[in-house]
C-alpha cells in the first residue's frame, strides 16, 4: 500500500529535479530517499524516473502519477490544517455516585455546575467507588465517608435513617415510631441500602416479620411506591420528598455521612476550589436535608 512518505519523496524529486537536493529538502540521507523511490516503483510495477547523467526526467508512468500525488498531498495538508485547528475537547471529570445518593441533590449539582470540563457519571456501590478512586478510574465520588479511609474527603451532611411513609399514611403525623408500629405494615425493601442487613436484624430481633410488596435496587422507584401508598421503607432522610414523611424509629439509631471522596490525583489536576466542589456545596445548602448534629461542609482528613 502506498504511503504519504513515498508520495512526498516522489514530489520532492520532481520539484527539486535531483535526488540529492530532494534528500536535503526532506532532511533524510540520499540512500534512504533512493530506497523509498525504488520501493514505490516496485509497488507500482513500473519505472517513474529515467536517470540520465546530468538530470532526471519522468517516465509516462511518472507523469501519470504526478497530478494524483499532488492531489493526495493537498488532501493531507487540508486535513492537517482543518482538523489540527479544532479545539481539543476537555478531559471529563469522572464522578462516581453511590447508588443510594439522593437524585434531587445530584440534579441540583448538575444544574449548578459551571466548569469547563464535562461531567461523566458512574453509578456503583460504596466498595466499588472507593476501589475506583484508588485505581484512578474515577476522579471523585459522592459516597459514604468513613474516617478510616485514606482518601481526602469532604463531608456534605450526616443524616439518620427513618421510616418513609406516604403523607396519607395514618402514622405520618407521629413524631416517632416503634418496631411494633411496623409489625402490621407492608414493607418495601431497598436493595441498595447500605444498612439492609442491620435493618433486617433490627426488626427480626423484635419479632417483626412484615410482608414485602416490592424489593428493588432503584431508590427513585421505591420512594415513588412509598408515595403511592404501596408500602413503607427504611431510608435516609435525604431520600424523602413531596408526598413522603420521614419519621424516626425508636432504638434504631443508625446514620450515615455522605460527602465527596477524592482520588489521589485530584488536588494536582483539579484543585480543591474546582467548580464541581462549589456546585456540591451550593446544592447541599439549597436542598431541604435533615442533618444529625454535624456542621455542613466539615472536612475529614
Amino acid at each position: 500500500m502506498l504511503s504519504r512518505t513515498q508520495l512526498r519523496q516522489f514530489l520532492a524529486v520532481v520539484d527539486t529535479g535531483s535526488f540529492t537536493r530532494a534528500a536535503n529538502a526532506l532532511n533524510i540521507a540520499q540512500p534512504s530517499l533512493s530506497g523509498g523511490i525504488a520501493e514505490l516503483e516496485r509497488q507500482l510495477g513500473t519505472r517513474l524516473f529515467v536517470r540520465e547523467r546530468r538530470r532526471i526526467r519522468l517516465t509516462a508512468a511518472g507523469n501519470a502519477l504526478l497530478p494524483l500525488a499532488r492531489e493526495i498531498e493537498a488532501g493531507f495538508h487540508q486535513a492537517e490544517v482543518h482538523v489540527g485547528s479544532l479545539p481539543v475537547p476537555a478531559r471529563p471529570i469522572r464522578l462516581g455516585v453511590i447508588d443510594s445518593a439522593p437524585s434531587a441533590l445530584l440534579e441540583t449539582v448538575v444544574r449548578l455546575y459551571a466548569g469547563t470540563e464535562p461531567l461523566e457519571l458512574t453509578e456503583a456501590g460504596e466498595r466499588e467507588l472507593h476501589s475506583a478512586l484508588a485505581n484512578g478510574s474515577v476522579d471523585l465520588a459522592l459516597t459514604l465517608l468513613h474516617r478510616s479511609r485514606d482518601e481526602a474527603q469532604e463531608t456534605l451532611f450526616e443524616e439518620d435513617y427513618c421510616l418513609a411513609l406516604s403523607a396519607a399514611h395514618p402514622l405520618a403525623g407521629a413524631s416517632r415510631v416503634s418496631a411494633a408500629d411496623v409489625a402490621s405494615e407492608t414493607m418495601i425493601a431497598r436493595r441498595s441500602c447500605e444498612v439492609l442487613g442491620e435493618t433486617s436484624r433490627f426488626f427480626t430481633e423484635r419479632g417483626v416479620r412484615p410482608r414485602f410488596a416490592l424489593r428493588s435496587a432503584h431508590d427513585d422507584r421505591v420512594m415513588a411506591m412509598v408515595r403511592a401508598g404501596l408500602g413503607v421503607t427504611v431510608a435516609p432522610r435525604s431520600l424523602g420528598g413531596a408526598g413522603i414523611v420521614m419519621v424516626p424509629i425508636d432504638e434504631f439509631g443508625l446514620s450515615r455521612r455522605l460527602g465527596l471522596a477524592f482520588g489521589p490525583h485530584w488536588a494536582s489536576q483539579f484543585g480543591q476550589d474546582h467548580a464541581i466542589i462549589g456546585a456540591f456545596r451550593k446544592a447541599r445548602d439549597a436542598q431541604t436535608i435533615y442533618r444529625t448534629g454535624i456542621e455542613p461542609g466539615s472536612p475529614i482528613a
